[in-house]
């Protein structure tokens, strides 16, 4: 009883509006005619969860870090919204990541739910602890997800010009519903760290 009613005030005390309010810009990271990125955070907060998600800006690129907690939750996000679409077929991504397997996210910022017709599209991002990696992920790898799990329901495919909010997970499952593996993510039933530095994203 204890945990659900803490699970229960950590949810009615989330604000979505307030992260959105406190979005931090990153001046080396754009895409479609957005001036730049303003990256806001989404973790599982939003569903009585514990993670937190601190994220800077400094030097133009983007730090995404903080505690994944798989007690009671287990995902964090940063978020940025984009005007204008996407023009290419594909997304180059720079990061120095932990050694842990993020996502890329893409939606049409219209945001969804297992009965809406708007879904996240996901992609596993890899990482290599304290290595700089650049990758191309096509469009047509994305994943269609509903709550993060993969969804064959959705028979759509991704539309690149209806693009309008790009994201970087780290979740309990991969972009494809199976289990994210404890080597890559955090053990069961505990709490850790994170940080992934996102150095570089646009079209490819």
């Amino acid at each position: 009883m204890g945990q659900t009613w803490t699970s229960m005030r950590t949810m009615m005390a989330y604000s979505q509006a307030q992260n959105r309010r406190d979005a931090v810009a990153s001046a080396k990271l754009r895409l479609g005619s957005t001036e730049a990125l303003k990256w806001y955070r989404l973790d599982d907060g939003v569903m009585g969860g514990r993670s937190s998600t601190e994220h800077t800006t400094e030097g133009g690129a983007l730090t995404f870090a903080g505690m994944l907690d798989t007690r009671g939750g287990g995902f964090t996000s940063v978020r940025a919204d984009f005007t204008g679409g996407l023009k290419g077929d594909a997304l180059r991504v720079r990061v120095r990541g932990d050694g842990k397997t993020y996502k890329v996210l893409l939606t049409n910022g219209q945001g969804g739910g297992p009965w809406s017709n708007n879904p996240s599209w996901q992609h596993d991002l890899p990482t290599a602890l304290g290595e700089e990696q650049s990758v191309v992920l096509p469009l047509s790898d994305f994943v269609p997800s509903f709550g993060g799990q993969a969804t064959r329901r959705h028979t759509g495919s991704l539309v690149a010009t209806d693009m309008a909010q790009v994201g970087f997970m780290l979740s309990l499952y991969l972009s494809d519903g199976s289990p994210n593996p404890e080597k890559t993510f955090v053990p069961k039933g505990t709490a850790a760290g994170f940080r992934l530095e996102v150095l570089g994203v646009e079209e490819a």
